[in-house]
């Protein structure tokens, strides 16, 4: 298997397993975010409390359809306008502890991948394999890392 096979698969599986546990949950009727709900929201967090204008920046939207979808994240209970201490005209987005709930998803199946591979490698390997990571992250991402700049 190639590299990029292999990457793909684990890649993947990550998201199999995040919408495998999604539509349980529409099962139950806990689910209220949309698709595009969901995307926005993962853009927010990941953004780290953005302004609006960052959110809209990064997820290359409108003022006016950033703020649309915006407000109706904030009705469900999933988002919260703060306004800035700086800034009175400025609002950061801030995730609510109910988007968590639903972003530790996939978050407990990360942590489940990860105490396998900490039983399965030794510590070198891990260390190799966290020193790949981290140069991905780091230098080999670079347009991932425009939504750290945005954010700062």
């Amino acid at each position: 298997m190639t590299l990029q096979k292999a990457f793909r698969k684990v890649y993947t599986n990550f998201k199999l397993q995040f919408y495998k546990k999604i539509f349980e949950r529409f099962e139950d009727r806990e689910a209220s975010l949309t698709t595009v709900e969901t995307f926005c929201m993962e853009i927010i967090y990941a953004l780290g409390n953005p302004t609006v204008a960052q959110f809209a920046e990064m997820a290359n939207l409108s003022s006016p359809n950033a703020a649309y979808k915006i407000n109706n994240l904030v009705k469900k209970k999933y988002l919260r306008k703060v306004q800035s201490e700086t800034d009175k005209r400025e609002y950061h987005l801030e995730v609510t502890e109910k988007y968590m709930n639903y972003y530790n998803i996939s978050e407990h199946y990360l942590n489940k991948v990860v105490k396998r591979i900490q039983e399965r490698f030794t510590t070198e390997e891990i260390a190799t394999l966290t020193k790949i990571l981290r140069i991905m992250d780091e230098e080999l991402m670079p347009e991932a890392h425009l939504a750290e700049n945005t954010a700062k």
